[in-house]
């Protein structure tokens, strides 16, 4: 039983940078696609970036140039590494699998002021 713990958010301003982390309790070597999901006040969890087993990427066409996803199999670790970072982009950031059948952590809330 895999668990996860977000880590890595806190209060930006516009064009700065943050890198997120993703703690695995257990390992995701075996977990096909591992992911970044956020929410917004009001809005729905949107799918920001994914990743596969073998580091095949894809992100959300918002993010698309900006984040990067990367994942640690050895030390079952995800990283979402978010540079020029937009007021839009400020949510509360959760990983999870694709589809996303672990159970949810906490996330990490990050916040982008103009």
């Amino acid at each position: 039983q895999v668990q996860l713990v977000e880590s890595g958010g806190g209060l930006v301003q516009a064009a700065g940078s943050l890198r997120l982390s993703c703690a695995a309790s257990g390992t995701i070597f075996s977990i096909a696609f591992m992911a970044w999901y956020r929410q917004a006040p009001g809005k729905r969890r949107e799918l920001v970036a994914s990743i596969t087993r073998g580091g095949t990427t894809n992100y959300a066409d918002s993010v698309k140039g900006r984040f990067t996803i990367s994942r640690d199999n050895t030390n079952n670790t995800v990283f979402l590494q978010m540079n020029s970072l937009k007021p839009e982009d400020t949510a509360v950031y959760y990983c999870n699998s694709v589809p996303n059948y672990l159970p949810w952590g906490q996330g990490t809330q990050v916040t982008v002021s103009s």
